[in-house]
């Protein structure tokens, strides 16, 4: 059986805690999330360091090895998407199959700037997630997850109430984004008894 793709729209973290890793957006303060990033991907980086690192416990559940390529490309994207909800310059992370493109908020009719949906698994595929060294993807997820780390410790505070849209039309703010950020990657060191 294959990966089945995960469509699930995941804004429900932001209302309620987690029932499978525990993440609670409400009782997590902003202050904590660089922190939380630093941290996860140190938890990812070394079980990329064990045995079967490339090993899926089954035919339909990611490898250690790529729910860590995915979690380096999460971090790349929500630098990207803080710059974008910020109203700062906004670099695209060239991650394979993520279309950058959005809506600057001059663009939109209520003046909130839009950043494209992201299709985890096309990148996975496209970017052979199964393939890559361990080592390789353990240097880059540090570096991703400072950089992300780094882009939420700068907002100021008066700009984490600033909102921006989705795609497909979920809205957060600055701060929401961030938490829901923050559950992307400790639900994936969940996924990976890290």
């Amino acid at each position: 059986m294959p990966i089945v793709p995960d469509v699930k729209n995941w804004t429900w973290v932001l209302e309620r805690a987690c029932p499978e890793c525990g993440f609670d957006a409400a009782a997590t303060a902003y202050e904590a999330v660089p922190a939380l990033a630093r941290e996860s991907a140190d938890r990812l980086r070394a079980v990329l360091e064990r045995p079967g690192a490339r090993r899926r416990p089954d035919e339909s559940t990611w490898s250690p090895l790529e729910y860590a390529a995915h979690v380096r490309d999460v971090c790349r994207i929500f630098a990207y998407r803080t710059a974008v909800a910020t109203r700062t310059a906004a670099v695209d992370p060239r991650v394979p199959a993520f279309d950058a493109r959005g809506l600057t908020a001059d663009e939109t009719p209520d003046g909130l700037p839009v950043f494209s949906n992201w299709d985890q698994d096309a990148t996975a595929i496209a970017d052979r997630y199964d393939m890559q060294e361990p080592v390789a993807v353990s240097g880059e997820l540090a570096l991703a997850a400072e950089a992300a780390a780094r882009a939420f410790e700068t907002v100021p505070v008066a700009d984490r109430g600033l909102r921006v849209r989705r795609g497909d039309g979920s809205f957060f703010t600055v701060d929401s984004l961030a938490k829901y950020f923050a559950h992307d990657l400790v639900h994936h060191v969940y996924d990976v008894c890290g």
